[in-house]
């Protein structure tokens, strides 16, 4: 039982201390943001994500499938997400239903 206790109480530090380190790292994107005259949003987008796809609309959405992902966190663009959305089942992308999904992460 002590051995339980004892896991248990290590296992609570950890999570304390990784949402810390969490919440850290969002708090310097937002100070770099600020410093650099973007917003925190913008900031938190990869620098890869604002290169431009100059293939036609069609042959961008064809290479999108739908095979399970259903949260913003598993896309890696707005185009992708915004194809999930349209096209598959089940996604938790869009949660006040507004049409575009991801806003935090890809399409705000």
């Amino acid at each position: 039982m002590r051995r339980l206790i004892i896991l248990l109480l290590i296992a609570v530090a950890g999570w304390q201390g990784y949402t810390r380190y969490q919440g850290h790292r969002l708090a310097q994107a937002d100070e770099s943001a600020a410093s650099e005259g973007a917003t925190p949003a913008e900031a938190a987008v990869p620098a890869a994500s604002t290169v431009r796809d100059e293939r036609p609309a069609s042959a961008r959405a064809s290479q999108f499938r739908c095979d399970g992902r259903t949260h913003c966190s598993q896309m890696t663009s707005c185009e992708e997400a915004t194809f999930f959305l349209r096209n598959c089942p089940d996604t938790k992308m869009d949660g006040d239903n507004d049409g575009i999904p991801c806003e935090r992460q890809w399409c705000g």
